[in-house]
């Protein structure tokens, strides 16, 4: 087993040690089930997300065909991932079409094909990590082949001052690449990350934002994948979850249909709503609040603190 330990200051992350088996068999978040892999810079191969059907014709005999066994490990000195794993065997020209005929695929761990006489590209996806090899295979030849992804695991959660638990339904993380494109954006790889979900990644660092909420309650790192590792990263979000609600006295019962609007100190608008309650999640900092019942309107400041649940009453006063 290899271990990796980091710590960010802010947010606070922790890194944790990896086992190959665990990440074989961990239960990806919805997002991270995508077909399209990363492809790992053995070779490059335009056009791989554009490929034919595979062709089951099998016209030639049995006795000329090739046998090539495939597995792939995470990193090098790694075990076997025994799950997992999608294996796609493609011709390596593009057709009539401009796709690459896909010949064969298989999914599960290890694989094994018979494959006409001549030159492949294996692609074997794990996750949203991958790679490509090039192999060639003569007739009745048997031969094995180790694929090595150089890929890791990023395991996301997030929690509140304190150490106080997040509710899972009220986070989620997106994952973006590290470097800028000419506009300043960072392409996204991976949306809607459940927290504690295993996703699997091409080694490399990677543009990770925690949103809490739907609000502004957002931190944003950057986090590095090892080959062979499974990196656990928790942030620490200033945040709270905010009620406001709209009273005659303190302590009484909020008034219905009151209209809400929620600036910045500065002046910009945060959030607006309608309702008895007024329930949000807000970053840490000072506030103002605007409520309109029956055209009268009534405002109030107020603070943030991160941490705990807050109840903020508005006095309904002529």
């Amino acid at each position: 087993m290899q271990i990796m330990a980091l710590r960010f200051t802010r947010p606070a992350c922790v890194l944790a040690g990896f086992l190959c088996a665990m990440m074989a068999g961990a239960v990806p978040g919805h997002a991270q089930d995508a077909s399209t892999p990363l492809t790992a810079p053995e070779i490059k191969v335009p056009g791989l997300r554009a490929y034919a059907t595979e062709n089951a014709d099998g016209a030639l005999a049995q006795g000329t065909f090739g046998e090539i066994a495939l597995e792939a490990h995470l990193a090098e000195g790694t075990g076997v991932v025994s799950r997992g794993m999608h294996w796609r065997i493609f011709k390596p020209d593009p057709g009539d079409d401009g796709k690459l005929p896909l010949v064969a695929s298989s999914q599960g761990g290890a694989a094994r094909f018979q494959l006409e006489p001549g030159s492949y590209l294996v692609h074997a996806a794990f996750g949203r990590a991958g790679a490509t090899k090039r192999i060639t295979i003569a007739a009745r030849e048997k031969r094995n082949e180790s694929v090595i992804l150089d890929a890791g695991g990023l395991k996301l959660d997030a929690m509140l001052s304190g150490s106080m638990r997040i509710p899972a339904d009220k986070l989620r993380f997106s994952i973006y690449e590290a470097e800028e494109d000419e506009n300043g954006e960072r392409a996204l790889i991976v949306p809607n990350v459940r927290s504690n979900a295993v996703v699997r990644l091409n080694a490399g660092t990677y543009h990770v934002v925690s949103t809490y909420g739907s609000v502004n309650a957002v931190i944003r790192s950057d986090i590095r994948v090892e080959a062979g590792k499974l990196t656990e990263a928790t942030v620490e979000h200033r945040a709270a979850q905010v009620t406001l609600k709209l009273v005659r006295e303190n302590g009484g019962e909020a008034i219905a249909d009151t209209s809400w609007a929620v600036l910045t100190d500065s002046g910009d608008s945060v959030r607006e709503t309608v309702g008895a309650f007024a329930q949000m999640v807000l970053a840490e900092g000072k506030y103002s609040v605007v409520a309109k019942n029956r055209d009268h309107i009534y405002q109030r400041e107020f603070e943030v603190v991160a941490g705990p649940k807050q109840d903020v009453e508005v006095l309904a006063t002529e």
